[in-house]
């Protein structure tokens, strides 16, 4: 019988959170886009003041999947969220409702935690995955679009900023 255990990550699990982000990229077809480091995970995740929190899913003591995620805001209902980053399993495991076991964890988290809601974003060809997350419940929000500004764009508007 398979032992399944969802665990928090450690320092010590940044290569392993390294791969799964590379994995999630090329499964995306953005690995292009990907350049974090062992250092930058480990400042960001693990230093003094961590941004997100990271999970793993284990069968029978191998890392098989991971969720990426960290705390937002939601001024409408006055409380705090879950937004959720990254969710991967890796392509042998799917389909055995490891996927399901990381978001339900998460979840779990987040009604522990007195959160109001939990959400995140996914790729509008991705079927499979907009198939599964009707099916376990989750609402698109399709007056909703995503804007985005890094690199340049993003420097230039701060430059705006008068301090």
């Amino acid at each position: 019988m398979e032992k399944i255990k969802i665990i928090k990550a450690s320092v010590k699990d940044i290569p392993h959170i390294l791969m799964f982000i590379r994995e999630l990229a090329i499964y995306e077809k953005l690995e292009h886009e990907v350049v974090v480091t062992a250092e930058l995970l480990e400042s960001n995740l693990f230093g003094d003041k961590s941004h997100a929190e990271v999970i793993f899913i284990e069968k029978d003591g191998v890392k098989v999947g991971f969720a990426l995620y960290f705390i937002n805001f939601s001024t409408f209902l006055g409380r705090p969220g879950i937004y959720l980053e990254d969710l991967f399993v890796l392509p042998t495991e799917r389909g055995l409702g490891l996927g399901k076991k990381l978001l339900a964890h998460i979840a779990k988290i987040a009604v522990d935690r007195g959160y109001g809601r939990f959400e995140w974003s996914v790729l509008d060809w991705n079927t499979p995955a907009i198939e599964f997350y009707r099916s376990i419940g989750a609402t698109p929000m399709a007056e909703w679009t995503v804007q985005r500004m890094t690199g340049e764009s993003l420097v230039k508007l701060a430059a705006l900023a008068k301090n």
